[in-house]
């Protein structure tokens, strides 16, 4: 079975990547895992059946015309396509609702999962505190512990502040330099992770999904033109 991951930067796909391929172990499937990261998540365009501008490079904003294309080279096959990204200040039930309508519509002879991370990818990473203590084993305990799962509270700043003893001059120098420490972040802590002990919410809601997938890869098959 191929499993492809769409996914808004490098730090959420290699955590998606490790998080689905341990996930579709626990279930016995044998699957390969591409990851195609982006240069961010973007939105859907307004005209979705029109073909992306030439520079697009966002995720949301190919998205209509990627699904069209896996959905003409994949659809009633064993065949999974994860789409992953953060809901930052936005609505998630609102955005996965969008998505999977999009899927629904542009992709229909396909399976597709969305992987949709309360606020950032770093809440998932946050979800198993056993994990953050096997990549950063001095990290900051009493800070760890005080995380809300799933808040909307600047995520990525609070894993900066459990594991860098120099957290606020990170915090201020921001973007884009950061995205350097959050994907090595990504790296160090989702080498340990363990999908079964993960806490988050948001994390649970993609988990099951998926586990339903990989029991279900085809579909109803219903060719569509578009």
């Amino acid at each position: 079975m191929l499993i492809e991951i769409l996914s808004e930067d490098k730090s959420g796909a290699v955590v998606v990547q490790r998080l689905a391929e341990r996930i579709a172990e626990s279930e016995g499937a044998e699957v390969k895992v591409n990851v195609h990261p982006h240069r961010g998540c973007g939105s859907l365009p307004k005209d979705m059946a029109a073909k992306p501008p030439r520079f697009a490079s966002s995720l949301l904003d190919l998205l209509p015309a990627k699904l069209r294309a896996y959905n003409k080279v994949y659809g009633g096959k064993e065949f999974i396509l994860i789409i992953a990204l953060d809901s930052d200040d936005n609505d998630p039930q609102t955005i996965r609702q969008e998505i999977y309508s999009c899927a629904s519509a542009y992709a229909p002879d396909i399976r597709s999962v969305v992987g949709l991370s309360t606020e950032e990818i770093e809440a998932w990473m946050l979800g198993d505190k056993a994990a953050v203590y096997d990549a950063y084993p001095d990290c900051k305990k009493e800070i760890l512990d005080s995380y809300v799962q799933d808040s909307v509270c600047g995520t990525w700043e609070v894993l900066c502040r459990v594991i860098s003893d120099n957290a606020e001059e990170l915090i201020d120098i921001g973007y884009p330099a950061i995205g350097h420490y959050k994907a090595l972040w990504a790296e160090n802590i989702s080498r340990y992770m363990v999908p079964q002990k993960n806490v988050s919410p948001s994390f649970n809601t993609f988990r099951m999904a998926l586990i339903t997938a990989l029991k279900n890869p085809v579909p109803i098959y219903r060719r569509r033109e578009f």
